[in-house]
């Protein structure tokens, strides 16, 4: 990345040009679209103070996991509590407030301290609020109405308002069927149906491990490990700097749980490589943008979301592990076929090979990093527990960063992956208590039967309706919701329509709320990931934006063949009918994009476009009629392609 480039305000230039932001630029762009990036500002011993504490609640939570033995309620009001002062200590009013040092204003004391003193509360007075029920008294209905509205307000600083606007029709719903405020609040606030039920459970337990987890994974150099693996694949081949973004950032996202910060991390280093070699600015940036939203999809962790599907779904988390890795595979092999078209398109080239590292002298030299990964998936998957299996591996984690010098930790160090694990934290607790809400009112109301009704009406029983419904759903209401948050509401409010309304496997359908809430992050109008990858490519965000909704479109059709063809998850099947639906897969991918891009070996004439993309999506659907006709379009497509190309070389050779 180039610092010297002068800092600019204007994210969207006009004129191309081969510099990039720099990490000033990004910062500036997040704060206009991404609640998470508006921080205040601490120096000094406050900021001493501030981190140690997070630090110490990093290792208390480690503590809490594997050896209390505390209620439920107990452990997840904590939990949400401590976050709430968090949450204000670090998140001010507006988005303007920052700029003030080691400043919070009285009202934001107060507000803390009343919200996180509603939660502390209810673990004080425990027995006595369980032993009440809804018969619960004046002080507890005030106190309940005051942590969720406090909740709320911390929800709209840390992650922002559509996902509140959906809590809030929710909540207006269950007033709407006569629910007396008593019952609400009892329902919402005092039991583990609402605020403080299964996705605060999950977020207190697996996922605040996992974030620790990641952090101190961050901390081994990893990432640098990963791009010049993915280098040393891809770099020297056709667009390889474009290609080594996407290799990248599939790695990279198998550990990260934001598709922003993998976006942030792997993209300093790849778009600079992209505009070096030619790519435009929007398509650099989108490039990077699409292949780090599809590491929430990645495995083992998949944004932590995994940890959640499995308990919504009940089957093992390694089941969810690897029933997620072909659709996965097909996503980023969406994105590399796009990304080598567009190089076949533009004559660009790859970098010089002698520059490249070794794969093998590579592996041999860092391979040690992947050791806390493999020993985190082996103890999974041989029945350890999640939060014993979390911790061991961060403490691999610890021990392999002291192999090198440079990312050995000292002490400082150490309480400063602390801080950060704690950081990370914040958000998606705050949106899992907002998603809890939401599960509230769906289990106390019926709300869910309701939906299910009305999708199901629409769609007039046919599936391919109901999933298109479904699909936009999850991309309005996944719009700025962090991924395992989104899943939730996903989860909560989708999943069940296909479930129970056109009876789709329940793995299947989760799966496929998850994919197109993932994918909102890069779909405008709250595209964050294409953001980010804009401020550093110094390109126009929305133009950044819907370039890396093209180049993902196969995050919008593998989700409909892993519905339809349910064996692409390893779903009552057997080896020879995935083999067939792998590579219908394929084909069907790289004629939708072969379409989309108009060139395969020359450019397509507008009819072949059409053609491409309609074979392509023929070949998703299942059946012999339409593979067939699928294949024999793309075919056709593919055949005059060649047959053009070679007349062309023959011209210009002549």
């Amino acid at each position: 990345m180039t610092d010297e480039i002068k800092k600019t305000s204007d994210p969207a230039p006009e004129v191309e040009d081969t510099g990039t932001g720099t990490m000033a630029d990004v910062e500036e762009i997040m704060k206009k679209y991404d609640r998470e990036s508006n921080t205040r500002i601490w120096t000094g011993t406050p900021a001493m103070i501030i981190k140690f504490t997070m630090a110490a609640f990093a290792l208390f939570m480690i503590w809490l996991n594997l050896f209390a033995n505390w209620d439920e309620r107990i452990r997840r009001c904590m939990f949400l509590g401590t976050i709430i002062v968090f949450a204000f200590v670090m998140y001010p009013l507006r988005k303007g407030d920052t700029s003030r040092v080691n400043h919070m204003p009285f009202y934001d004391i107060i507000l803390m301290l009343l919200g996180a003193g509603s939660f502390f509360y209810f673990i004080v007075n425990f027995k006595g609020i369980i032993d009440q029920a809804t018969r619960i008294h004046q002080t507890e209905i005030i106190l309940g109405i005051i942590g969720i509205i406090i909740l709320a307000e911390a929800c709209r600083r840390v992650v922002g308002l559509p996902i509140l606007f959906v809590a809030g029709f929710f909540v207006i719903y269950s007033f709407a069927q006569g629910k007396a405020l008593r019952v609400i609040i009892y329902n919402l606030f005092y039991t583990t149906t609402g605020v403080i039920g299964t996705p605060i459970g999950v977020c207190s337990t697996y996922i605040v491990l996992f974030i620790i987890f990641g952090a101190f994974l961050e901390g081994t150099g990893i990432s640098d490990f990963f791009i010049q693996v993915a280098n040393s694949v891809a770099g020297a081949s056709k667009g390889g700097p474009a290609k080594v973004a996407v290799i990248s950032s599939a790695l990279c996202g198998m550990v990260s749980g934001s598709s922003v910060a993998n976006t942030v991390t792997t993209g300093s280093v790849t778009i600079p490589l992209m505009k070096k070699t030619g790519y435009r600015s929007e398509f650099a940036g989108a490039v990077e943008a699409s292949a780090s939203t599809g590491g929430q999809i990645m495995p083992p962790i998949m944004g932590a979301a995994a940890f959640l599907m499995s308990e919504m779904v009940g089957v093992p988390y390694a089941e969810i592990a690897v029933k997620a890795i072909l659709p996965a595979l097909l996503y980023f092999l969406g994105i590399f076929i796009a990304v080598h078209l567009e190089a076949l398109r533009t004559g660009l080239m790859g970098l010089k090979k002698e520059d490249l590292p070794h794969f093998g002298k590579l592996v041999l030299k860092q391979g040690y990093l992947l050791l806390p990964l493999i020993i985190l998936v082996w103890m999974v998957m041989n029945g350890f527990t999640m939060a014993r299996s979390a911790v061991i591996a961060t403490l691999v984690a610890i021990v392999v960063s002291m192999f090198r010098k440079e990312t050995r930790m000292t002490p400082m160090g150490f309480v400063n992956v602390l801080e950060n694990g704690t950081k990370n934290t914040i958000s998606v607790a705050i949106a899992c208590g907002v998603a809890g809400i939401i599960a509230g009112v769906v289990t106390m109301t019926g709300l869910g039967q309701v939906l299910i009704s009305a999708i199901v009406g629409l769609a007039n029983g046919k599936l391919i309706i109901a999933l298109m419904l479904t699909m936009v759903t999850c991309i309005v209401l996944g719009m700025g919701v962090p991924t395992t948050a989104n899943y939730i509401i996903m989860a909560t409010t989708c999943a069940p329509i296909l479930v129970s309304g056109m009876g789709v496997n329940a793995i299947a359908a989760n799966m496929f709320v998850f994919y197109f809430g993932i994918i909102a992050d890069i779909t405008p109008p709250v595209a964050l990931a294409a953001y980010a990858g804009s401020a550093i490519a110094r390109s126009n965000p929305m133009k950044t934006a819907l370039t890396a909704t093209r180049l993902a479109i196969a995050a919008f059709i593998v989700p409909y063949i892993f519905v339809m063809s349910p064996a692409l998850l390893f779903i009552d099947t057997q080896l020879v009918d995935i083999i067939l639906i792998v590579i219908t897969s394929i084909i069907g991918l790289f004629g939708v994009s072969a379409g989309l891009a108009g060139f395969v070996y020359t450019k397509m004439p507008i009819w072949q476009r059409v053609l491409s993309v309609i074979g392509g999506l023929l070949l998703i659907y299942p059946g012999i009629v339409t593979d067939i006709a699928g294949v024999a379009l793309v075919g056709t497509v593919l055949a005059l392609q060649y047959l053009n190309g070679k007349k062309q070389k023959e011209q210009a050779t002549a």
